[in-house]
């Protein structure tokens, strides 16, 4: 199964009245019944107005956008994570030196001078350092 009918097959399962749109009592519906917590509608409502929903419901591909959005920001997370374990020095930066010292520990031994070469390619502003914005590029 490809991914428009997966998504399809969903879309469908939260359209409980079949109308070809998602409403927000709908998808709080189905919030509740999956994660088993409740959701305030309103919460929901401002979901779906971020999506850009006709008329405060959500069509097939507003639903296709808001759930690529949603995979979006856990790269960004996971992203996120992955940063911290190289910024060691106590700054909000990759250093040549913290890069040193993963890469060690994971196993993959460079040099200090390598590890400068590494982040020079990467380092945008030219400050020595990868910032978050810099290791998102090189990542992606």
């Amino acid at each position: 199964m490809n991914k428009s009918s997966e998504y399809q097959r969903v879309f469908n399962h939260i359209d409980i009245d079949g109308d070809g749109m998602i409403s927000p009592s709908e998808l709080q519906h189905c919030i509740g019944l999956i994660w088993n917590v409740g959701i305030l509608l309103e919460e929901v409502e401002v979901a779906v107005k971020s999506s850009q929903g006709n008329n405060g419901q959500l069509g097939f591909e507003d639903f296709v956008g808001l759930m690529e959005s949603a995979k979006e920001e856990e790269k960004l997370e996971d992203l996120r994570k992955a940063f911290r374990m190289y910024q060691m020095d106590g700054t909000d930066c990759i250093t040549p030196k913290s890069l040193n010292r993963m890469l060690n520990r994971l196993g993959e031994s460079r040099s200090l001078d390598e590890c400068v070469g590494m982040i020079n390619r990467f380092d945008l502003n030219g400050d020595g350092v990868l910032n978050f914005d810099e290791f998102k590029q090189m990542m992606l």
